[in-house]
């Protein structure tokens, strides 16, 4: 068993040891038993297992050599244990050993000088082989309009998809670079950045350039003569870098994309058409070996309005292969999403019966096949499937009890899922009850259901500081973290432009006495604040009656209890969900945070894999590392259902309305009887 661990490619291991804390068998024959540490398939040590240290905690350096260490590599612990000098069952209980979490690898680099070139990006700004959490200043040579924080949102989702589940943030900088390190500069044609030398600007450009000494790293300079030069510059970098080379590119023309359609950003499932499962993971990745064999899995990110009431769920059609059983025995192949079981699938045995028909090949010297093929149709419950779920499919083989004298145990046995198997979301609609953070926070919903958010508009506030632009950053990092596309459609405005984005579902950012939105839209929201007291809507009187009015989806609105008024210090972060004053149907997410502790609080909320989960409801008030949710019981939905789906749906939560539709259905259908049994009744008298 073993880890992997990767090196940047700007730098060299020079020197490694391997902190190993271990425990062993007391029952481990010393002269026959070792420890085996290999990295990439080189014997590194041979540690031995003297019987006085058996049962207890080991701890060991082994050192490393460095020349065995690559890019990508694999650290493994192989136990060769025996227990008898003679006959043994290589499945007793008494052969084990146990690596402590705790040990640990301590690496030593050396940097390696690199030329700058467009040609290599994202490195040196990002490194794939770089597990650590992306933080990668953006530097603007003066106050940022409208149009330069779009294009650095534009770089910011780019960067953020590429670093995926490491995370990123983006400390944002005016007028002057950091002293070490690499970072993003923006800047127009008259801009002066002090330590940095901008080339010739005649259009938009994008050039590297290394940073003088004594400070190291590179600098990612994003130019132009205005900010939609810089827009120009940033979306092509985002979309065409691939395409680039040199130290320096003047963009002539970028050709307007075929604007996006809902839901379809590229890490999304799409919910149009089954999924081949070979479209989601690597083929290679869809096969196992041997009893001991890791679980196949695949992550789905599913769009989190997917409307699955009263179904069964979405339907696997799931096509595997195995090595079928000599005999009958409890081998199956578990079906498991988010760690929830779903389904057990039997792995069969050869068919015993005299007149199978390996029996009858066998008579003429021809071999049965002894591997199988099996097509079935799984649901997986519709509550397992969130926006973030990871489908396991794990291949049990029951051991067999071979006993002493039998020698090694053959993992003579395989499994693989045929890529061909699918997932099918396209028969169920779009609709979902809104506000939901855990729908924000998971995935950037409902802003992300156009993959490069051109109906979404960032609001800063008027006079926004190095927070505020890094708080849009972050923001935006996370949106092209769930998409996997750069947000090239975002809008960036100020409260006094509210007005003519009507039509946007809106990201609030500011804190109380800075966005004035806060106080204007204090009907709307379940916060309201006038920079010194601080408002939540509570309230819980006639909700009990709803709630039974809406039977068992009242559950939904989720009301919370009490009116509360308080007096803040500012150092908690608020995040907060409501529908648009401004149009039906469209929502607005407020991150509420003021300069210092809670902005730190609203980073680590949106980035620490403990917090996140915690974001629920309607809002959330984040101190530190805890979160207390809150709602106000104010729920719209977004969505459409068809007008047979939306009748049963509002009929089924709604028992009274029921109740008054069958009555009125009774005398509807009683007076049409009426009238034909009349017309029945006078032609008989008539004749």
């Amino acid at each position: 068993y073993g880890v992997p661990f990767s090196v940047r490619n700007d730098e060299v291991v020079t020197g490694a040891t391997l902190h190993l804390i271990y425990s062993y068998s007391p029952a481990l024959l010393p002269e026959l038993s070792q420890l085996k540490v290999l990295i990439n398939g080189e014997v590194a040590a041979t540690l031995p297992v003297p019987q006085s240290q058996g049962g207890t905690t080991v701890a060991r350096d082994v050192p490393l050599d460095p020349r065995f260490i690559t890019e990508f590599n694999h650290l493994n612990v192989q136990l060769i244990g025996h227990y008898t000098r003679s006959c043994e069952d290589p499945a007793n209980s008494a052969l084990w050993a146990t690596v402590s979490n705790a040990s640990s690898l301590d690496l030593t680099y050396a940097s390696l000088p690199t030329k700058p070139d467009l040609g290599a990006l994202p490195q040196p700004f990002f490194d794939r082989r770089d597990v650590r959490r992306l933080e990668l200043p953006m530097v603007f040579a003066a106050k940022p309009d409208a149009a330069t924080l779009e294009a650095a949102g534009t770089l910011a989702s780019w960067f953020g998809s590429l670093a995926g589940y490491r995370g990123a943030v983006f400390p944002a900088q005016v007028g002057n670079a950091p002293l070490s390190g690499n970072a993003v500069v923006f800047a127009l044609a008259d801009s002066h950045l002090d330590g940095v030398t901008l080339p010739a600007i005649s259009g938009p450009t994008i050039a590297v350039a290394e940073r003088a000494a004594p400070a190291r790293g590179e600098l990612l300079l994003v130019l132009g003569r205005n900010g939609e030069e810089l827009k120009t510059a940033a979306s092509a970098l985002a979309l065409g870098q691939n395409t680039l080379s040199g130290t320096s590119v003047t963009i002539g023309q970028l050709v307007t994309l075929k604007p996006r359609t809902p839901y379809d950003a590229p890490n999304w499932l799409p919910s149009n058409r089954p999924v081949r499962f070979g479209e989601l993971a690597d083929e290679r990745a869809l096969s196992v070996t041997g009893y001991d064999a890791g679980a196949i899995a695949i992550n789905l990110h599913v769009p989190p309005d997917m409307f699955m009431w009263n179904t069964k769920g979405a339907p696997l059609d799931l096509r595997y292969r195995y090595t079928v059983r000599p005999r009958p025995d409890r081998s199956s192949l578990n079906i498991s999403v988010n760690n929830s079981f779903v389904q057990a699938l039997e792995i069969p045995a050869v068919d015993p019966s005299r007149f199978s028909l390996g029996r009858f090949l066998g008579r003429f010297g021809a071999q049965a096949y002894t591997t199988g093929v099996t097509r079935r149709i799984v649901y997986v419950p519709p509550l397992l499937l969130t926006p973030r779920s990871q489908l396991r499919m794990h291949y049990f083989y029951d051991i067999p009890n071979t006993g002493e004298c039998s020698g090694r145990l053959m993992p003579n046995v395989e499994g693989a899922i045929d890529p061909d198997s699918t997932i099918d979301l396209s028969s169920f609609p779009h609709y979902m009850a809104l506000p939901d953070l855990a729908a924000f926070a998971n995935s950037g919903f409902p802003f992300t259901r156009m993959a490069d958010l051109s109906q979404t508009a960032a609001i800063l506030p008027d006079d926004p500081t190095s927070g505020d632009y890094s708080l849009f950053l972050l923001a935006m990092g996370r949106m092209g973290e769930s998409t996997g596309y750069p947000v090239t459609g975002v809008t960036v405005a100020g409260p006094g432009d509210i007005d003519r984005l009507a039509d946007k579902d809106l990201l609030l950012l500011g804190g109380p006495g800075r966005q004035p939105l806060l106080q204007r839209w204090a009907k709307s929201m379940p916060f309201s604040s006038d920079g010194d007291t601080s408002t939540f809507t509570l309230s819980d009187i006639g909700f009990k009656v709803e709630d039974w009015w809406h039977g068992s989806h009242g559950a939904e609105r989720a009301p919370a209890r009490a009116d509360l008024s308080l007096v803040s210090n500012g150092s908690s972060a608020l995040i907060a969900g409501f529908e648009s004053p401004l149009k039906s149907g469209r929502s607005v997410v407020a991150l509420i945070s003021s300069p210092g502790e809670s902005e730190a609080d609203m980073t680590s909320a949106l980035l620490d894999a403990d917090v996140l989960p915690q974001l629920q409801g309607a809002m959330a008030v984040v101190h530190g590392r805890s979160v207390t949710v809150t709602s106000n019981g104010d729920t719209y939905y977004v969505g459409k259902l068809s007008p047979l789906e939306y009748a049963r749906w509002v009929l089924s939560s709604h028992p009274l309305l029921l109740l008054l539709a069958g009555v009125l259905a009774a005398i509807v259908i009683a007076a049409l009887f009426y009238r034909v049994l009349r017309g029945i009744a006078a032609r008989r008298l008539k004749d």
